[in-house]
């Protein structure tokens, strides 16, 4: 999910806290949309490939269901990051648009792939992590895309850094067409604020085999929106360790068929209130406060040009 946002909490008629930060910051925490559309651009270093450090098997899975006019994008992220030790399937729910072109012309680069209905979205992964061998583990939407030179670059620390279990990234979102029109800039993790909201950004999302399968290794078929919400508390109740990293590594894109958009109060808000229920907790704003405050911080220290990624 990592949409940072608390379905359905309740905010007073009068001004906020978090509306006062807002203003203050000059920001709004946790939007889609922030600028006028430009295109996407990372720096050039974002495309080297550091030798050594390919020493990391990944497996990357893609479910899909009719998204044929960005499946091709999203595949093509994968690939181009030209990762010798990459496994990529992609699970299509038996889609009646164009995917099943696009899977066949790009089927010699693909470890696997077949189309079927499924049961939705987590039974969809779990069908794809069915032939996963990697030591490494994420999941890419069919909408979603990955920077260049991230698969090197989280190979690289990983090996550098032998006890963490999970790591993540900062946040690009594009537009239909492919367009950056915001960026978020996250603080360093903090285990707690998960219990409250899921601000970590799936499509920057890695994982170690290890801690996967402390925890099943499966995805919770029961949840069709919050999802990663719930593998990532799950990889927290069994003392993963995890990362912020200092680098941008995915785009989530923004349309409006997406089931953010499309979901948030029939799925999304029963969903996030299992989890609430799970902890015995309910959603109050001043227990984000601290983290929303430091995201402020490294927000602005990113737009001022004093934090560079």
């Amino acid at each position: 999910m990592g949409i940072g946002s608390v379905p359905g909490q309740r905010t007073p008629s009068h001004p906020t806290l978090r509306k006062w930060i807002e203003r203050l910051a000059g920001i709004r925490l946790g939007s889609l949309q922030k600028y006028w559309p430009k295109p996407l651009r990372v720096p050039e270093y974002y495309r080297d490939r550091p030798v050594g450090q390919t020493s990391l098997t990944f497996s990357i899975v893609t479910p899909s269901y009719n998204q044929g006019r960005f499946l091709e994008q999203t595949i093509r992220s994968v690939l181009n990051q030209h990762y010798p030790l990459l496994e990529y399937m992609v699970q299509d729910g038996g889609s009646s648009d164009e995917s099943l072109q696009i899977l066949s012309r790009y089927h010699a680069g693909l470890t696997y792939w077949e189309s079927h209905e499924d049961k939705g979205q987590a039974h969809a992964i779990n069908l794809g992590f069915q032939h996963a061998q990697g030591e490494v583990l994420a999941y890419l939407n069919s909408d979603d895309l990955l920077l260049p030179g991230t698969l090197y670059y989280v190979a690289g620390y990983l090996a550098d850094h032998p006890e963490v279990d999970v790591v993540y990234g900062h946040r690009i979102l594009i537009d239909e067409t492919g367009n950056e029109v915001n960026r978020w800039v996250l603080p360093p993790h903090d285990d707690a604020i998960l219990s409250w909201a899921d601000y970590i950004p799936q499509e920057t999302l890695f994982w170690r085999r290890r801690i996967w399968e402390k925890v099943g290794g499966r995805l919770d078929e029961s949840f069709h929106f919050a999802l990663d919400w719930d593998l990532l508390l799950r990889f927290r109740d069994a003392g993963a360790r995890f990362v912020r990293l200092p680098r941008f590594l995915g785009a989530f894109r923004v349309h409006r068929q997406q089931k953010t958009a499309t979901m948030m109060w029939d799925v999304c808000l029963p969903e996030s209130n299992r989890l609430y229920a799970r902890y015995g907790i309910r959603p109050r704003y001043r227990y984000m406060l601290p983290y929303l405050l430091r995201h402020v911080f490294y927000q602005r220290l990113y737009q001022f040009g004093i934090l560079r990624y």
